[in-house]
């Protein structure tokens, strides 16, 4: 997935919570090196906080109930509608169906804070401190019908700090994630 010169690929942030990750990519996007506009959010939930940056920087914003079916081909129309070429998964809380995937293939990314292959889902730091892992860290990934198993694009490790709690790692792994997915973004357009 090459972009044309002079031009940005055009991109979907797909998000249910905060925002910080989808906050950060804003910030890239309109940086010159990046590769990339975002030119659409989607959210699973009108609650998710995140949303409130879609307005403050103009981009449109819509909520779907992606357990509904038939709200997948409004989706889906909407992504071809709009152009978009790749779509960024950030702190997206639902799983995409096989169908979803298939149509924009090679062309979905997610940010996972685990170091992949292990500790695929959620609860990721938890699991990590009780397994005394001596690293936990981020995992930039495209994505595959298998939850968290798609192709690595890059990771970020991080030591695991003696006294470490589950809330402490999940900051200091958030941060290193708002370094990563620009990074494994530039790596994947150039």
């Amino acid at each position: 997935m090459k972009k044309l010169v002079g031009s940005k690929l055009k991109t979907a942030i797909f998000i249910s919570g905060k925002g910080s990750n989808l906050k950060n990519l804003i910030y890239f996007s309109l940086s010159k090196k990046s590769p990339i506009s975002i030119n659409l959010i989607i959210s699973n939930t009108s609650k998710a906080k995140g949303l409130i940056y879609g307005k403050r920087f103009k981009i449109i914003r819509k909520i779907y109930n992606f357990d509904n079916k038939k709200n997948e081909h409004k989706i889906l129309s909407l992504l071809n509608k709009k152009g978009i070429n790749l779509i960024c998964l950030a702190g997206f809380m639902k799983i995409l169906s096989k169908n979803f995937i298939k149509k924009f293939k090679g062309k979905i990314i997610n940010i996972h804070p685990s170091l992949l292959p292990k500790y695929k889902g959620l609860n990721t730091h938890k699991r990590a401190i009780i397994n005394q892992e001596k690293f936990a860290g981020c995992t930039v990934h495209y994505v595959s019908p298998k939850l968290d198993s798609g192709k690595i694009i890059l990771q970020k490790k991080i030591k695991i700090l003696k006294k470490e709690n589950s809330s402490s790692l999940a900051k200091r792994v958030l941060k290193e994630e708002h370094k990563l997915y620009p990074k494994a973004i530039l790596k994947i357009l150039n």
